[in-house]
């Protein structure tokens, strides 16, 4: 039965802000594409017609939001940039860069520090190693969280109500048992303190990946992308050790700093 206040509350819902409503989703449409999209995509793909959205991407382009080029828009970094300056981000990076700075010293390789976005971890800072060699990952690069040794550690580090939270964002979803995989994954993860895995886009290279934690939750997650050089400095074992060495101290000056909060 459908009452009066539950019309007026789901009026509320449905319409409280029609404009902005439509202003988001034409960002997480973006957010969500690997190429850019034209205006009839756009259109096509939320389902609304040219003159509802057309003012829309006008504005959003004015501010910066998104961006246009020969093949259609893209989504700036502008956003990404703002959430960078959010008190918890921003504290997190003061204490992990001297720290990634001496890992990738310590053992000849970059290193990068990644955090949850959605369903995808994101790389918010890297530290390249100052040999001739070596690897890194752009700022912003985004995995859904089932993809990479970075991901799972995010995802192991996580309370069960956040686990299915995050779950009900992935697209396309997983099935029962790429669930129960994943799970299990995780569960040895938690265990081991650490994630491993071969790299599925460079022969030769495998990801090394450490939670830091914030509290009893896993905030981010510091990972070395190994490379398999004849003259590395250290082998993968001491890698994996010296991350988890970087891992723990950023874990502590953060705990530290949220007591004298």
């Amino acid at each position: 039965m459908i009452t009066e206040s539950t019309e007026v509350s789901e009026d509320k819902r449905l319409y409280r802000a029609p404009a902005l409503e439509k202003g988001l989703d034409i960002l997480e449409l973006l957010s969500a594409e690997e190429n850019p999209l034209t205006m009839s995509a756009i259109v096509t793909r939320l389902g609304r017609s040219t003159g509802e959205l057309f003012r829309m991407i006008q504005v959003l382009e004015q501010r910066g939001y998104v961006r246009q080029g020969p093949d259609g828009y893209v989504m700036t970094e502008r956003l990404f940039h703002l959430g960078l300056k959010r008190p918890p981000v921003r504290s997190l990076m003061e204490e992990a860069l001297p720290e990634m700075r001496q890992l990738a010293d310590r053992i000849g390789q970059s290193c990068y520090l990644a955090i949850p976005s959605g369903a995808s971890s994101s790389v918010i800072a890297r530290m390249e190693a100052s040999t001739t060699i070596g690897f890194s990952v752009r700022v912003g690069y985004r995995r859904p969280l089932y993809e990479t040794p970075s991901g799972l550690v995010l995802y192991a580090g996580q309370a069960d109500a956040v686990r299915r939270d995050w779950e009900a964002l992935f697209h396309p979803p997983l099935d029962d048992a790429a669930r129960t995989a994943l799970i299990a994954q995780a569960d040895t993860v938690r265990t081991q303190g650490y994630a491993r895995g071969e790299s599925p886009e460079m022969a030769g290279m495998v990801e090394l990946a450490t939670p830091i934690r914030r509290g009893q939750r896993t905030c981010a997650v510091l990972t070395v992308p190994f490379i398999r050089l004849t003259d590395a400095m250290v082998n993968e074992d001491e890698a994996l050790a010296q991350a988890r060495i970087s891992a723990e101290r950023i874990s502590e000056q953060l705990s530290g700093n949220d007591v004298g909060v």
